[in-house]
């Protein structure tokens, strides 16, 4: 079997079996086949710093791992254990090709957009059913709006999100990615999810 094919098995594996999935990629990703496509779409995330206000874990590969570590423990209250999995791991692939320094600060801007996009490509590659590859997609595509619903600003997109994907797998993610962090505050976070979800559901669209 192709290697690039048994490396994504492999992946699939301990994302779906490993309480803590993020031993294996710390393991395996200075392997030289990380640097082949599409796993550079990865191994760019180490290269890749965040806001240190809100990332105090540093770059966006550390941030990846504590966040397959939450998921892991959350995933069984997904729909789909797969897909959830795959969105958490491939959540922030977009950040290496939108991150800028502007003004002093590091920004992301449209990496959940430029993301879902780039999980798509990812995901070809191994011959994956184009169901499980939109699912993917989906949330990822979908996963900052937790902040834009919260805060209520002009980006959050409730209709379009409801139309695509399940808002409960999307709070699930959103709660992940949020505890994925140095010093997360769970309960912030909890309170963060149950607003963003109420605000959903009273959209009746």
């Amino acid at each position: 079997m192709e290697f690039k094919q048994q490396l994504f098995i492999t992946m699939n594996k301990h994302l779906l079996e490993d309480d803590k999935p993020s031993e294996y990629f710390v393991n395996s990703s200075s392997a030289e086949s990380y640097s082949e496509y599409p796993f550079t779409m990865l191994s760019n995330l180490k290269n890749t710093e965040q806001s240190p206000t809100y990332h105090p874990e540093g770059n966006v590969w550390n941030h990846t791992m504590l966040v397959i570590d939450a998921a892991a423990l959350m995933k069984e209250k997904s729909s789909d254990c797969r897909t959830f999995m795959w969105a958490a791991l491939l959540h922030d692939i977009g950040k290496p090709d939108t991150t800028r320094t502007r003004k002093g600060k590091i920004t992301s801007y449209d990496h959940d957009k430029i993301g879902s996009e780039m999980s798509k490509k990812f995901l070809m590659q191994f011959k994956e059913d184009k169901v499980f590859i939109e699912k993917v997609a989906a949330l990822i595509r979908w996963h900052m709006q937790i902040l834009f619903v919260v805060k209520s600003l002009p980006f959050a997109d409730v209709k379009n999100m409801k139309q695509q994907v399940s808002i409960y797998d999307v709070a699930l993610l959103g709660l992940c990615d949020r505890l994925g962090r140095l010093d997360a505050d769970k309960k912030k976070e909890e309170e963060n999810i149950r607003i963003f979800l109420e605000k959903c559901m009273a959209q009746n669209i």
